[in-house]
């Protein structure tokens, strides 16, 4: 039965639009008799922003507003209204385009893993369930997270890369890169990733002959890598300074400044949660700050940008820019359960060689610990939020801590599962991939 379920990419598809169906109009119950409500508070944000855009003013008259321009525009349709019971419907635009932007991601999984992974549909159509038929995907996009969005826009941007539609990859990179400012971090991992076949080729029939540090640079600067920077380079350009041309200074300080300092405890899984709190106390008390927020880039960008890329790019892209992405949000100063969609969009496409599938006992334990951190922390956060009791010591900050270790050990055994993966040594289905030996519990 279930072989026969996923045989069928119209079953998958429409059991992922029913599940986000129902939970679409299960928001409206929950909202409306629920003290916990169901839409993402930022949703509120999008669409009062939207509502400034639709009356010719900047969307950044909404205050906490921290986002390109696009976002609004997108959503101006929440600000329509229509008559009958169903008018209203228009103000959940937006939760039904994150939606649909989610099964498209699916799809695009569906069809990275039949070209690039030589499977079969129902096979593809199993892992590629992992994102269309998570009731995690599903909920955050019809809360009203913009991640959906994000999430269609990377995976398409791995599709064409692994196509080699290099103009194209880098027109969404660089579109990527406006829309959210981390999907940057690929751009090190495509780059390197993009070696001229030909060339390589050459080069192992000559041998390991050494070469000086030019050579060496103009090896590196191929038509595709030079395509590919020129492309994303011009479309973010254009989308800065089109934006800016409108909104002026506001959209540069609300879009891209803002994210370098930016202090925000609540909701915050980060193992930096406690030190922003103490930090926006003392801001709050006018004691000077120690600008710790800006160093914490440091490690993070140092292993999601340069170390990982480096490492994992050549074994298998889509592995590496899973690595980097969890990494990038586990040392990210501000976590929260959103941003777990950034990594989650390539669990499909990891899988099917990782240890987490070849060994049970680490199957069962990974995602165990994951979810138990989390729940610890939420437990904290209840007391807190809505008790009103102090959990940040000793609660909160443990409970952080926990789950940043977590998240560290969990790290390291994608980065060493995708560090064995291995090419086809056929080359000839390009991307192809053999899995590596892995020991069994």
């Amino acid at each position: 039965m279930a072989t026969s379920f996923f045989s069928s990419p119209y079953r998958v598809l429409s059991a992922a639009v029913v599940l986000r169906v129902v939970l679409f109009f299960y928001g409206f119950y929950q909202d409306a008799h629920s003290a916990m409500k169901y839409t993402d508070i930022d949703y509120y944000v999008f669409t009062d922003a939207a509502r400034f855009v639709s009356r010719g003013q900047s969307p950044y008259e909404r205050a906490t507003y921290r986002y390109t321009p696009l976002l609004a525009w997108l959503l101006v349709p929440t600000t329509w209204t229509g008559s009958g019971p169903l008018g209203g419907l228009w103000f959940s635009f937006g939760k039904a385009l994150f939606a649909f932007a989610d099964i498209v991601a699916g799809w695009l999984i569906v069809e990275v893993l039949m070209k690039h992974q030589n499977m079969d549909i129902t096979r593809a159509l199993k892992y590629a369930s992992i994102w269309l038929l998570n009731p995690m995907v599903a909920a955050i996009s019809t809360r009203g997270s913009s991640e959906g969005l994000l999430g269609v826009m990377v995976i398409a941007l791995l599709w064409a890369v692994l196509q080699r539609k290099v103009v194209l990859a880098g027109f969404l990179l660089g579109l990527g890169v406006h829309f959210k400012i981390y999907p940057f971090i690929y751009g090190p991992a495509i780059l390197w990733y993009l070696d001229d076949r030909e060339n390589v080729e050459k080069l192992t029939e000559a041998g390991n002959v050494e070469l000086g540090l030019v050579p060496q640079i103009l090896r590196f600067l191929t038509m595709k890598r030079l395509k590919l920077t020129w492309t994303a380079l011009s479309a973010f350009a254009a989308l800065n300074v089109g934006m800016y041309m409108i909104y002026g200074f506001p959209f540069l300080q609300h879009t891209y400044f803002h994210h370098l300092t930016r202090v925000d405890h609540r909701h915050n899984f980060s193992p930096y949660n406690m030190l922003l709190y103490l930090s926006s106390s003392d801001a709050a008390k006018g004691i000077p700050r120690n600008n710790f927020e800006s160093l914490a880039f440091i490690p993070q960008l140092g292993l999601s940008a340069v170390l990982i890329p480096i490492v994992l790019a050549k074994k298998d892209l889509a592995g590496s820019m899973l690595a980097q992405t969890f990494a990038f949000v586990a040392f990210n100063k501000v976590c929260t359960s959103q941003y777990f969609l950034w990594y989650m969009v390539f669990l499909p496409l990891y899988l099917p060689y990782s240890s987490f599938v070849a060994r049970p006992l680490l199957r069962l334990t990974a995602p165990t610990l994951w979810v138990a951190a989390q729940v610890l922390w939420l437990q904290q956060g209840f007391k807190l939020e809505f008790l009103g009791i102090s959990t940040f010591i000793p609660g909160l900050f443990i409970s952080c801590l926990m789950f940043f270790a977590i998240n560290v050990w969990i790290l390291g055994i994608i980065v060493s599962d995708v560090g064995n993966y291995c090419s086809s040594p056929s080359g000839e289905n390009e991307g192809v991939m053999s899995a590596p030996q892995v020991k069994r519990d």
